[in-house]
């Protein structure tokens, strides 16, 4: 997971990455080795230092010092769970206060159900066309719908200038044919996808004016969902997802004939497609046989795959490989 994805700006990021080899080095030391401003690295030393990743040594000129990055990454970590948690337990409150109004259908009421197939499908679909700037889900299965089967109106969309966010479940992903058929084609019409290992709940946000929650799509089964109009539950909702969006993986657009043509890395040292999106799926918690469903290898041609990623970059774990890449900035 690269640190930007827990709450750190680039230039910090790399004034940090810098420092880690430069112990007790100053601000101007350090603003020459970044190629950056002496003010510039002044500020991402001083958001450091404020969030626990360097320490400030007193003297003239003062010198820092960057703490050990597992512990760095361990208290970012904590402090993005506790946010998480935070708006799990609003969104839970906000969900149990109108549970009951819920129950009864009135366009005056915050959340609305659904209880017929048609009315959710109609909901969807009204949803989705009548947005104007974005879209944002969260994409698990199981799937009443074939995955894939909406594709066309979503590249429409995204053409008409509607911006589209996804976070999937890595159980989507790893769905057969799912990551060649259906989310690589959104993804190179501009949809900006990324990865979690679960998620909590299905969702599609639009406009931040409203959204559905389907509670119940097994195939063949009843299915219902909650409309939730502008309220505070919305709310809830939406920073529900901008906190699971930092915490995901971003995927990468693949290219098999680019990979076909390439090794593990380029000729000018940056990694091919094919193991970008590799090691995407490894930091988002994809098994090896996940993995091989979702790239269309066989599990021994994934491990080999893996092993000879591991050797590349010194690394003896998946989760240092994942740490590693990120270091480099493949993800």
């Amino acid at each position: 997971m690269a640190f930007n994805v827990l709450g750190l700006t680039q230039g910090t990021e790399r004034v940090y990455a810098v420092l880690v080899h430069m112990p007790h080095a100053t601000a101007s030391e350090l603003a020459g080795a970044c190629e950056l401003s002496v003010p510039s690295t002044t500020r991402q030393l001083a958001d450091l230092v404020k969030e626990g990743l360097a320490t400030r040594a007193t003297g003239r000129p003062p010198r820092f010092t960057a703490v050990a990055p597992d512990i760095a990454v361990t208290a970012l970590i904590r402090r993005r769970e506790k946010q998480l948690d935070e708006a799990r337990s609003q969104m839970h409150r906000l969900m149990e206060a109108h549970r009951e109004a819920s129950r009864i259908s009135s366009p005056d009421l915050a959340v609305e159900l659904l209880t017929e197939r048609a009315d959710v499908s109609a909901a969807v679909q009204r949803m989705t066309t009548q947005a104007q700037r974005e879209i944002r889900a969260f994409d698990r299965p199981p799937y009443v719908d074939r995955p894939g089967s909406n594709l066309d109106e979503q590249i429409k969309r995204q053409r008409r200038g509607v911006a589209h966010r996804v976070i999937y479940d890595r159980a989507a992903v790893a769905w057969p044919g799912r990551l060649a058929d259906d989310i690589l084609p959104s993804v190179r019409a501009g949809e900006q996808a990324r990865v979690r290992t679960e998620l909590p709940l299905k969702l599609v946000i639009c406009d931040s004016r409203v959204a559905i929650i389907p509670i119940s799509s097994a195939p063949g089964g009843q299915l219902a969902a909650y409309l939730v109009k502008s309220s505070p539950m919305l709310v809830a909702l939406e920073a529900l997802f901008e906190v699971e969006w930092e915490r995901a993986v971003p995927l990468p657009l693949t290219s098999r004939t680019a990979a076909a043509e390439a090794g593990l890395e380029s000729r000018t040292g940056e990694p091919d497609q094919e193991t970008r999106s590799l090691v995407s799926l490894l930091a988002a918690g994809l098994t090896d046989a996940a993995i091989a469903r979702a790239q269309g290898w066989s599990e021994r041609t994934t491990q080999r795959r893996i092993h000879r990623l591991m050797s590349q970059l010194g690394v003896d774990t998946r989760f240092q490989a994942g740490l590693t890449a990120a270091r480099r900035g493949w993800l």
